[in-house]
């Protein structure tokens, strides 16, 4: 995003970053046409390591030696003022317009992005670029910055390390040719690697610096090869490259969307398209007059300039604003937001970029000083994030002494449980207020995640991890998806206590029956599951269980039919159906039982923003489930039946008549809109004890 300052300006290639931001903020903002727009973050990696290779290498020609101080002390004045400056001011924004646990969870964010390791983080816990649900971090588009500093980190090392050995060697004009093998080495692995990792996870593949370093690798290329190509280039092959380059962008732009598996083979149009502009800029006759007027006109330079704080202010902007509507924002909403963006753009840039870079305070830190602004910005961002925390926690104590809700007369019910919902709803329907001490606290609700040990198949880890009672003479194996991984809670409490060993095998997005699925928000073959399931189907059968638990939720991103993705519930459904009667086939010759545990009702809206939000009480964020993934979910039950398996509904422990709160007596029943929490879900292990008939 951010290029350096002290290379040689080049009008055409401010006009490339202004074409960018503007395409990145175009697709963020819904511009019909232009799902693809994200593609202007690798335009953005082929111009920085295209001018930060030529400025290094520049630098160690014409002196003979490269500054690593000096180069790190202009990186700083360029980034960490302006990006410091947005990571405080949206925690302090999360804490006055979002949730109160949307806000937290900011926090770690923020730090993560002050460290410029947030694509580690965001990789790390499987997030989604294009996420639903929760909704996506407003920060989470620092992971760019992220993969850029640590290229900036690592290649000038390796530049001084080749340009100490040339010098040794008295040839140092080998520098720019060893550069050169390294760079094609390197930038061919990291291409390789891009292909596989999206392939395999694109979400993870998105946010990763190994498989972006190519990008950025061939803007260090031109910068290597150019200097001597460009003058031998005729004007009609200029003006074709830069035409192509273009039309590249384009229809990457237009063709692109966030279904599509990203970076891999589909980034080589932006990043191609963004060298050949760059090359057509270099040569003596440079672009056609129309490509030049688009990438040199007055407009075009201005963005360019605000090009950084543009692409640091818009994403947070657009996701607090939807956050705190709690809704998509009109097209009115959305073109407001994008002025104000341009306006919070022009003042950092005149009164935050531009002071550090050749203002008075660059005079006042000349190099090395500017590095003391590295620890100065992460203090203000620990700072903030440490207020930002405390904040919440005194906000999330406040709601006095409300008691949690009890069972009132005698219970007319022999389970507890229904017992306790049946007065939860009733409770949420006189509009109670919400208990003051819940279970678990309601600021460490994404927390609340079941562990899966050391055996965790997100991972593709393929071996088997015995839990519950290890010497137990009896065996259990769950399996399904995040769904089933939510029962671990109960199941361990159950195996414990009744002398059951048991296997967790179960993998996210990945339901138990044999059907082919895409993954959140991506239109291709998740061929992980696919792999996962058949790797199921044999260690059940080697293994010779007991009892079989299967546990899912519908294909949320639709199922493969044929070569097709299809969406709708009436071609979900027999593909649902089939996959069901082929898993129930096998399971039914390696399994004394099998029990369907029917799928928990799914809400509409995120129980946690809603009871974070202004003064609810449990009426107005209680829900009613959502119809579609109780049709799908009614299917599988009907194929377990008709297939000899029993069945477990859960919806009297978590709702009655049709409603579902989200507190039950004291406790959280949800993390998000269809996870259980594993607090209430342990507290259900005598419940599904019983109906499991592994308790007596």
């Amino acid at each position: 995003m951010a290029a350096s300052s002290g290379s040689r300006h080049r009008a055409d290639v401010q006009g490339l970053r202004a074409l960018a931001v503007v395409l990145v903020i175009a697709a963020h903002a819904g511009v019909p046409f232009l799902d693809g727009g994200f593609v202007g973050v690798d335009v953005f990696f082929v111009i920085s390591g295209f001018l930060i290779t030529g400025l290094l290498v520049r630098e160690v020609e014409a002196e003979g030696r490269l500054s690593l101080a000096g180069f790190w002390s202009r990186r700083a004045r360029r980034i960490l003022p302006a990006a410091t400056l947005v990571l405080v001011v949206t925690l302090a924004a999360a804490l006055v317009w979002l949730p109160l646990v949307n806000a937290r969870d900011l926090v770690d964010d923020a730090v993560w992005s002050g460290l410029f390791a947030a694509n580690l983080h965001f990789a790390g816990e499987g997030v989604s670029y294009f996420a639903e649900g929760t909704g996506p971090s407003p920060l989470q588009h620092y992971w760019s910055l992220a993969v850029e500093e640590q290229f900036y980190v690592v290649w000038p090392l390796l530049v001084l390390a080749l340009a100490a050995l040339a010098g040794r060697a008295g040839r140092p004009g080998l520098t720019r040719r060893a550069l050169l093998v390294v760079l094609v080495v390197v930038s061919g692995a990291s291409l390789a690697w891009s292909l596989v990792s999206t392939a395999a996870d694109p979400a993870a593949a998105y946010f990763s610096t190994p498989a972006r370093v190519w990008e950025l690798g061939v803007g260090a290329v031109l910068a290597l090869v150019l200097p001597r190509l460009a003058p031998r280039v005729p004007r009609l092959l200029s003006w074709l490259l830069a035409l192509a380059g273009l039309g590249a962008i384009g229809v990457a732009s237009v063709a692109l969307s966030p279904a599509t598996p990203f970076p891999g083979a589909a980034a080589l149009l932006p990043v191609l398209g963004a060298a050949a502009l760059v090359a057509a800029g270099s040569t003596s006759a440079g672009h056609p007059a129309p490509v030049r007027w688009l990438l040199t006109c007055r407009p075009a330079r201005v963005l360019g300039d605000w090009s950084f704080s543009l692409y640091l202010w818009h994403w947070p902007a657009l996701v607090i604003t939807e956050q705190h509507l709690g809704r998509a924002l009109t097209v009115t909403e959305r073109l407001v937001t994008v002025l104000v963006v341009l306006n919070l753009a022009a003042l950092t840039y005149r009164f935050v970029e531009t002071p550090f870079r050749s203002g008075r305070l660059s005079v006042r830190l000349p190099s090395p000083r500017p590095l003391v602004l590295y620890p100065a910005s992460l203090v203000l961002v620990v700072g903030a994030a440490s207020g930002s925390w405390h904040y919440t926690e005194w906000r999330g104590g406040e709601g006095g002494d409300n008691p949690a809700i009890q069972v009132q007369g005698e219970r007319d019910h022999h389970d507890e449980t229904v017992a306790l919902v049946k007065a939860s709803v009733r409770a949420a329907r006189q509009e109670v207020a919400i208990p003051s001490n819940l279970t678990p606290d309601l600021l460490d609700l994404r927390q609340s995640i079941a562990d899966v040990g050391e055996c965790d198949y997100e991972n593709d880890v393929r071996r088997l991890c015995v839990r519950g009672d290890a010497t137990g003479d009896r065996t259990v194996v769950v399996i399904g998806d995040s769904h089933a991984r939510a029962w671990i809670p109960a199941m361990e409490r159950i195996t414990l206590d009744s002398g059951w060993r048991a296997f967790y095998l179960v993998k996210p997005q990945c339901p138990a029956g044999h059907v082919s699925v895409a993954p959140l928000k991506e239109s291709v073959v998740f061929t992980g599951c696919d792999e996962f399931q058949d790797w199921v189907t044999d260690q059940v059968a080697a293994l010779s269980p007991d009892l079989v638990v299967v546990s899912s939720s519908p294909p949320v991103n639709g199922v493969w039919v044929e070569g097709r993705r299809v969406l709708t519930i009436e071609k979900i459904a027999p593909e649902l159906e089939r996959g069901y009667d082929e898993l129930f086939d096998e399971l039914r010759d390696h399994a004394g039982r099998v029990v369907v545990i029917k799928d928990v009702p799914k809400s509409a809206t995120d129980p946690g923003e809603c009871l974070t939000s202004a003064t609810p009480s449990l009426g107005s964020c209680m829900f009613e489930p959502v119809e579609r993934s109780t049709i799908l979910g009614d299917i599988v039950v009907k194929s377990a039946l008709l297939a000899g398996a029993d069945v477990v509904d859960p919806t009297p422990w978590l709702c009655f008549e049709g409603d579902c709160p989200v507190v039950v007596g004291g406790t959280l029943t949800y993390r998000d809109t269809d996870h259980l929490t594993t607090e209430y879900a342990a507290g259900l292990a005598g419940s599904l004890g019983r109906a499991l008939r592994m308790t007596d």
